[in-house]
This record gives structure tokens, C-alpha cells and sequence, in this order.
């Protein structure tokens, strides 16, 4: 069985792990650095190698591990998204004036799959504002948004809903926000990945839907993912599990099962609040969490 992990460090990890850590890994280039606290480590996949190696498409992946702010909660708000969203801003690559529709994707009525529609919940929309007075906000970013739901609600693809609302608001860029899946607990909750390859909704529970990317949509996409489960088997091969393909699967009932933490409703709450802090402080130049704050009250 390969261990399950949506996050392109751990894939890389999970890699070296049974290659040896003397061999070097073909077609990936790795780095990591502090800021302000928080280990940011990027990992870009540069060719097929890396692809094959990583399971991972071409294209950069930036992992933030954000575990101070997960213990100290609202000191370190500030401070961590002010990290995230200097990361986030290279990969948007936009120009001053440049749209973006950022979508919300899961089901906001199952609480690990609800990081989407909460991080929207919080976004400063702007593209209304902006088109009606221009005067007051005319040196805003055009930002909208839009929660899709899921196929099981309302019969529609994700992407094909986002797909109707891109050709009318006509965005420059495109930002997803879903829920992932880690290979280690100390991870649910606690990192963001963000990368600008685009993003499969349902992947992090193996429910794989129609897939946001470039060449889908012709306009560049940025995904921001937070891993909110860990795979049962996974954690079980991790923890050096003996177990039979058929002993797992009698111990799971047949099902694919995945696990969350007991605190996940204020866990998930926490982390959504600093990923739209992030967004929107990478989104509208000149803009500071104490400005934020203010459109929220």
C-alpha cells in the first residue's frame, strides 16, 4: 500500500525514507527557512522524474508549518499570516489591478471538509465595490468569491459551477481554498500547503472530482490546502502495523476510514481564520491586519 499524504513534504519525506537519505531525489528541488516563526519549506517538482517519484505534477509547492500559532493561538495570528501571505503573493503573480475569484471547496455541513466555505466566510469581497464606487474603492482588488458545494448537494461538478461564474466575472486568477489529507496527526490542522499547480477537490478522502488547473480553466491556478484527516492505514503502516491487507480491512469494516482530531470544530475554526487573514492581506496591497479587522466589524 502507498502512504497516503496530499502534502508534496511528506510525499518527499515518505521518498527518502525508502530510497536512503544519501540518495539524491531525481527531478526535485527542496528548501526550507524560518520566518517569523513559522518553517515555511518549499519543494518544486521540475520534471517527469519528480513526478513519478512525488505523485505530484510539475509546478512549486510551499508547506507552512504553522504550530506555534496552533498552541498560542490569536498572539501569533498576525505574525503567521503575514508569512503566508508573503508566500502566497509570488505564486498569484498579479499585477496591481488583476481579479481574482477565489472558491471555497467541500461541504461547510461536515467540519473537516468545511476549511473552503470558512476561509470565504472571512474574505474582504471586493469586485461589487469596486465596479459601483469606483472613487472610494477604486484602488482595491476586484476579489470575488463563490462556495460551489459538493456534487452530492447539488449535482454539479465544483468545476463546472466555477467554470459558469469564471466566464462572467472574467478573473485574472483563480484561487482554490480545500481541505487535504496528512500521513502525521502533528500536521491536521497545523500547515498549509499552497502550490500553483491547481488542486482536485474530494482528493484528501479519495473522492476525486473533476480537477481545478490552468488548462481547465485558461487562467493560472493557485490552491491553498489544510490537511483536517490522516488515513487510518496510513497511520497504522507509519506505526510499524504488521497487519494483513485483510486485517486492515476487517478492522476498518471495508471502508477507507480517516481520522480527526476530538477538537477539530475550534481546530478547523482557528486555522480558516489565519488562512483569510492571509488571503486577504496577500490580495490587497497597503492593507494590515488592524485595517482587516475593521471591514469585519
Amino acid at each position: 500500500m502507498r502512504m497516503r499524504t496530499d502534502l508534496a513534504l511528506e510525499a518527499k519525506e515518505l521518498w527518502e525514507e525508502s530510497a536512503g537519505k544519501t540518495t539524491d531525489l531525481p527531478g526535485v528541488a527542496a528548501r526550507e527557512q524560518r520566518q517569523k516563526g513559522v518553517t515555511v519549506t518549499t519543494v518544486e517538482i521540475l520534471d517527469r522524474r519528480g513526478e513519478e517519484a512525488l505523485h505530484k505534477p510539475v509546478g512549486k509547492y510551499l508547506t507552512l508549518e504553522l504550530h506555534e500559532y496552533s498552541r498560542k493561538g490569536r498572539d501569533c495570528l498576525p505574525r503567521s499570516a503575514e508569512v503566508l501571505s508573503r508566500c502566497l503573493r509570488p505564486l498569484l503573480g498579479l499585477r496591481k489591478h488583476q481579479s481574482v475569484l477565489v472558491v471555497g471547496l467541500g461541504n461547510e455541513a461536515v467540519t473537516p471538509d468545511a476549511i473552503g466555505p470558512k476561509v470565504v466566510r472571512q474574505l474582504l469581497v471586493t469586485r461589487h465595490l469596486v465596479g459601483q464606487l469606483p472613487t472610494l474603492f477604486g484602488g482595491y482588488r476586484p476579489v470575488s468569491a463563490v462556495m460551489p458545494g459538493v456534487l452530492g448537494m447539488t449535482g454539479v461538478e465544483s468545476a463546472e459551477l466555477v467554470a459558469g461564474v469564471a466566464g462572467r466575472v472574467r478573473p485574472d486568477c483563480i484561487l482554490a481554498v480545500d481541505a487535504l489529507a496528512a500521513r502525521e496527526l502533528r500536521r491536521v490542522c497545523t500547515t498549509v500547503q499552497l502550490t500553483d499547480t491547481g488542486i482536485t477537490p474530494g482528493s484528501g478522502v479519495q473522492n476525486t472530482r473533476t480537477a481545478f488547473t490552468r488548462a481547465r480553466f485558461g487562467v493560472p491556478v493557485v490552491a491553498v490546502g489544510v490537511p483536517t484527516v490522516a488515513d487510518v492505514e496510513t497511520l497504522l503502516r507509519d506505526g510499524g502495523s504488521r497487519l494483513t491487507e485483510r486485517q486492515l480491512e476487517r478492522l476498518c469494516g471495508g471502508r477507507r476510514m480517516m481520522v480527526t482530531p476530538q477538537d477539530i470544530d475550534a481546530a478547523v475554526n482557528r486555522i480558516a481564520r489565519l488562512v483569510a487573514l492571509g488571503i486577504n492581506l496577500a490580495l490587497q496591497d497597503g492593507l494590515d491586519a488592524e485595517d482587516l479587522a475593521s471591514f469585519a466589524e
